[in-house]
């Protein structure tokens, strides 16, 4: 029997998407989600906050800022208003996307304190411009059928596990420890804890087991001098993102653009993200889901520099801990997203998270990225790899989306707006994708001979015409 969307009002069986866990499960997973992305949320407010000139006590408030609002927009993606929001189990937060774009306009605005202003006006007239075009980009969902979509979830995965592997080295590359066998063996130390509880363990146990294991890391990292609690003492109990801290926003003509340009390539990847995420949940995203969602990472955007906040996209890494834990139900993200907003309003709490080492972090997401990359290559099966045409696709597209990876400089002599597109592996491994299924799998498709064992072979209709 089809499962129901979850706002019918008389569902005739409820989808594990729309499922409701004991409270404790829903409490320990959802801090999952905050585990597995909280790195991601505070190194752009970081990075920024830096380049800006900020205090430890503003850069403070920035990253607890950057994580209330992340958890706002996570509680419009996963519990929805109206058309907003995928209703799927979606962690949002702030885009890496735009750290680059931000970085230029702090460094092209002579007076550093209306550098934050300007970010934030360029984000809110992005973020709407995003939401009114949402209907029209989601109609692009017809373009992605599973060759596409395995090739950019397979990019998803292989485009996060080098993040894993600079957090498994530690947290400052400057640094002369930086990659040492402390920080490498902590990493394998719990990523070897999370398999065993994974293959040994069953139940409830087993489905956090990324939880304990950073848990149990983090503990082992002690005695090694790695584990940092200085935050935790310095950390204020109570705090509020008080609106328009950093002043006003301005809005200044190339600051916008940069971060219209940020905008369509967020929309990009979070469309890749939730084709990926229903797969995987087994509720395909359909062109009204990808709009709502769309409009959930557009509005909360907009909505998020009035606190101070950055961008916010869909964070593809938690995607892999849903492939792996299989806990589907988007309540569960609704409750990090709970936690999210707990830490932007008590920065004591945030700073435990942040107790984490990083390489505890990198041996987690070795696991978590992975899996994604997994889910890909399932998909990728189901696609028809014995079509000589589905072959050469995924090959191009993906040798395309692993140059950001592989050669960090390829897209160096290109303007800096045009690399906030190539830097991005989803993006390009996307676009390509679906530019040569249109290509290969429509134009003149009568023409083409389909079934082969390989791409360099011919198949056996042109082997039978020579």
């Amino acid at each position: 029997m089809t499962a129901q969307r979850a706002d019918d009002l008389h569902p005739v069986d409820t989808h594990p998407v729309d499922e409701k866990l004991p409270a404790l499960k829903m409490a320990t997973t959802g801090l999952q989600h905050v585990a597995a992305m909280y790195a991601g949320v505070v190194a752009p407010p970081l990075i920024v906050g830096a380049a800006v000139g900020l205090s430890g006590t503003e850069l403070t408030f920035l990253t607890g800022a950057c994580l209330f609002t992340a958890g706002l927009a996570t509680f419009l993606q996963t519990l929805g208003v109206w058309k907003i929001g995928a209703r799927l189990p979606f962690v949002n937060g702030v885009t890496f996307a735009g750290v680059a774009p931000m970085t230029a306009i702090v460094a092209s605005t002579g007076d550093k304190s209306d550098a934050l202003p300007v970010i934030f006006g360029a984000v809110i007239v992005a973020g709407l411009l995003g939401f009114l075009a949402a209907p029209f980009f989601s109609k692009a969902v017809r373009f992605f059928p599973p060759v596409v979509t395995g090739t950019v979830i397979t990019l998803i995965g292989v485009s996060l596990l080098p993040v894993a592997f600079g957090w498994a080295q530690g947290p400052n590359p400057a640094a002369d420890d930086y990659g040492s066998t402390t920080y490498l063996g902590l990493a394998a130390a719990t990523l070897v804890i999370v398999l065993l509880l994974r293959r040994f363990t069953r139940g409830f146990v087993k489905q956090i087991a990324v939880l304990l294991g950073l848990v149990v890391g983090t503990l082992i990292a002690i005695p090694f001098g790695v584990t940092d609690f200085g935050p935790v003492a310095d950390a204020d109990v109570v705090g509020f993102p008080t609106p328009f801290h950093f002043g006003a926003p301005q809005f200044q003509v190339a600051a916008i653009v940069s971060m219209i340009v940020v905008m369509v390539v967020s929309m990009t990847e979070s469309t890749a993200d939730m084709l990926a995420l229903g797969e995987i949940v087994e509720r395909p995203a359909d062109e009204r889901t990808i709009a709502a969602g769309l409009r959930a990472d557009t509005l909360g955007s907009a909505i998020s520099p009035l606190f101070n906040g950055f961008m916010c996209s869909a964070f593809a890494q938690n995607i892999g801990l849903v492939a792996m834990t299989r806990i589907r139900s988007r309540y569960v993200v609704a409750t990090g997203g709970a936690f999210l907003v707990l830490m932007g309003l008590c920065p004591m709490a945030a700073s435990l998270i942040a107790v984490v080492p990083r390489p505890v972090l990198g041996g987690a997401g070795v696991v978590l990225f992975g899996s994604v990359a997994a889910s890909g290559i399932q998909t990728l099966v189901r696609a028809g790899l014995d079509k000589d045409n589905n072959v050469l696709i995924v090959a191009v597209s993906l040798a395309v989306g692993i140059i950001p990876i592989t050669a960090p400089e390829f897209y160096h002599a290109f303007p800096e707006t045009a690399k906030i597109v190539l830097d991005s592996g989803i993006s390009t491994g996307c676009v390509a994708a679906v530019a040569l299924n249109l290509v290969f799998n429509h134009l003149g498709r009568q023409h083409d001979a389909q079934d082969v064992t390989h791409p360099m072979e011919a198949g056996e209709e042109i082997a039978a015409a020579h």
